[in-house]
């Protein structure tokens, strides 16, 4: 399959007392060292002891030619060094639950200079759902609190505290301490998603000396790309790379694309093998050096490295898993205490996999899924019955029960394609951060009919319905421009397009995509009607370029060539509209003739229902749209205009 290329890694070295980087694109340069600094970074540090750090959303980690430097990608909390101050940690906020992005404190449970123990609780955090305890999983203590209590609204990663090991480091922390460039991170909590896969965050460590190696990590290769599929290596370990030869094949999510190379080297070793899911940007992928004699080195290297990490791994998860039996449930779930009494479960027999011991409703549900639920649902049916009951039900009720058992069990999990992840995500979002306006109304096809088998006899001009209502759609937005524009989330205004583009949606087997018709407004309907086959055609291929399918004012979903006779879609955002087409239906209905006389007859109609954003759109500005819309299939001269 032909596929799209994008030309976007960035690649930079090191040598042991100098950090130095190359950017090599517009997209990089923007991202300099000096002008921002990130929530995750990477630290570099040379013999002499200094610090020297870059953000890691870079697509490439970078490998150090020094026995005593070490790379190292870890996310959540910092340790900061140098000559002046101790090695010490700062304690960011905790993201608490999946769609938290802030908190409040709401109370300090340890003050400053308090001894912290393994599992004590540090503070109270107001999240989006409940107040939650957060835990610590370190020793130390506690040196500064940067974020006092009762403050609110306290951004995800942001500096919370700073712990020390040594008692005797607490005086030597300054109070002006909170953040700076000399950064040198450690994970102190785990993210929830992170947790329930079992996943760390990539490293690579390269142990030889005078090595020099560059480690290219997975780049971002769409503006909400942050994570993507190796779809395909076009390279095997050991070959000859040249500028702009295609090293791998990566399913984002929006296509699948081609990683270029921009410099020369060889492929030393393949982090990430084909086929591997969800490698979130900036994950090392792949390990190149220039020298081919070094191959093997990097090789033994990489090897005994994420070897050692495994057999780490495995002591860690086999310590959760005594402590998971030893310990039993503290704290339940509503959710987890009404499935509990529903299926006649015994409580002391499930586990419990939330914090602080709270059994959550998975656990439930996993424990129903295992069979534990329905030979306590059997005995206790046993209990119930009456010994009056007659025998012929007891049979009939046994198979029912097995039948239910039998189905509970039968399924299939589908793997989803990265596009696919992504339309769930932004449709979830739409529906919930977007109020959602609808107005609907019937238009008149018969004079669109005319028009269109008028081209197809006198000009031999093939326009399907959909390319018409595109050019209809297009003068309705340029004649009431109020209806072209967007909602700007962070200026909290209404921004007015400038062209009209228009998105359409095109279904292939990957996922929706919406490739865009520029200047619609501007086109004949020919031209669009040749783009439109054009765009669809390498849609379904997988071929559209970025500028093809990112951007777009407004929005058409067609439905019409299935029995779909109304419907309401959803709103792509940032865009504040999106216009569902039904198919047409013939209606006898009155029409009155040349003569003034009314007399039945059969017309064609076809369903339109808009989905706008409110905050856009009001009743005025709809009503406007739809007066425009529907002279425009009433007249069709008009679009010829």
């Amino acid at each position: 399959m032909a596929l799209s290329r994008l030309r976007n890694p960035v690649l930079s070295r090191a040598a042991p007392s100098l950090f130095k980087a190359r950017f090599l694109s517009s997209y990089a340069l923007s991202r300099s060292l000096s002008s921002r600094t990130s929530s995750v970074e990477s630290p570099f540090k040379d013999s002499i002891g200094s610090c020297l750090s870059r953000p890691s959303s870079l697509s490439t980690k970078i490998g150090i030619q020094s026995t005593l430097s070490e790379l190292k990608l870890q996310i959540g909390v910092r340790h900061f060094s140098s000559a002046d101050l101790p090695e010490h940690t700062v304690l960011g906020m905790p993201a608490l639950s999946p769609t938290m992005s802030q908190g409040n404190i709401a109370k300090w449970k340890k003050k400053e200079g308090d001894k912290i123990e393994v599992g004590d609780i540090l503070c109270e955090i107001e999240t989006d759902k409940a107040t939650l305890e957060f835990e610590c999983l370190e020793e130390g203590f506690l040196a500064k609190i940067l974020v006092p209590e009762g403050s609110k609204d306290v951004p995800v990663g942001q500096a919370i505290a700073v712990m020390v090991e040594d008692e005797e480091n607490i005086q030597k922390i300054p109070s002006t301490l909170g953040g700076g460039s000399e950064v040198k991170e450690k994970k102190a909590h785990q993210d929830v998603s992170n947790s329930e896969k079992g996943e760390e965050p990539s490293s690579v460590n390269i142990n030889s000396s005078d090595l020099p190696h560059v480690v290219i990590g997975m780049p971002a290769l769409s503006p909400t790309m942050n994570q993507g599929n190796i779809f395909k290596w076009r390279k095997k370990e050991g070959d000859k790379i040249e500028v702009g030869d295609i090293i791998c094949e990566i399913e984002t999510d929006k296509a699948t694309l081609e990683f270029e190379s921009l410099e020369e080297g060889y492929l030393a070793k393949i982090l990430a093998p084909e086929g591997s899911k969800d490698v979130a940007v900036g994950q090392p992928i792949a390990v190149t050096v220039e020298d081919p004699d070094d191959i093997e080195a990097v090789k033994n290297s990489v090897g005994s490295s994420s070897a050692a990490k495994k057999q780490e791994s495995t002591h860690h998860a086999s310590k959760s898993e005594v402590r998971e039996q030893k310990s039993g449930f503290t704290k339940i779930s509503p959710s987890a205490k009404l499935l509990i009494s529903e299926y006649g479960l015994d409580a002391s027999s499930l586990k419990a996999s939330g914090p602080h011991g709270t059994l959550l409703k998975g656990d439930v549900l996993a424990a129903i899924k295992s069979g534990l639920g329905s030979s306590k649902i059997s005995s206790s049916e046993k209990k119930q019955a009456s010994p009056q009951t007659s025998p012929q039900k007891s049979p009939s009720a046994r198979p029912e029960s097995k039948t239910h058992a039998g189905q509970s069990d039968s399924f299939e999990d589908l793997a989803n394609t990265q596009i696919r992840k992504i339309i769930a995500r932004r449709l979830l979002e739409s529906k919930q951060t977007t109020p959602h306006l609808y107005l609907s109304s019937d238009v008149i096809l018969d004079p669109l009919l005319s028009f269109r088998k008028e081209l197809k006899e006198k000009h031999d001009i093939k326009v399907s319905v959909n390319d018409i209502v595109i050019k209809a759609v297009a003068v309705a937005l340029k004649n009431v421009p109020e209806a072209n524009a967007y909602w700007d989330v962070e200026k909290g205004e209404i921004i007015s397009c400038d062209s009209v583009d228009i998105s359409i949606a095109v279904a292939t087997e990957k996922g929706l995509m919406t490739p865009i018709v520029r200047n619609a407004d501007q086109k004949s309907i020919s031209s669009i009607s040749l783009e439109v086959k054009q765009l669809a055609e390498k849609a379904r291929a997988g071929k559209l370029l970025p500028n093809e399918f990112q951007g777009g004012t407004f929005s058409i979903s067609n439905l019409g060539m299935f029995p779909v006779d109304h419907f309401c879609a959803i709103i792509n955002p940032p865009q504040a509209g999106i216009l569902a087409v039904g198919r047409g239906n013939k209606f006898v209905e009155p029409v009155v003739g040349s003569d003034g006389i009314e007399r039945p007859a059969i017309v064609t109609k076809m369903n339109l229902t808009l989905s706008a954003d409110h905050r856009v759109f009001d009743g005025k500005v709809g009503g406007a749209f739809f007066s425009v819309l529907q002279s425009n299939f009433s007249d069709i001269q008009r679009l010829l205009l």
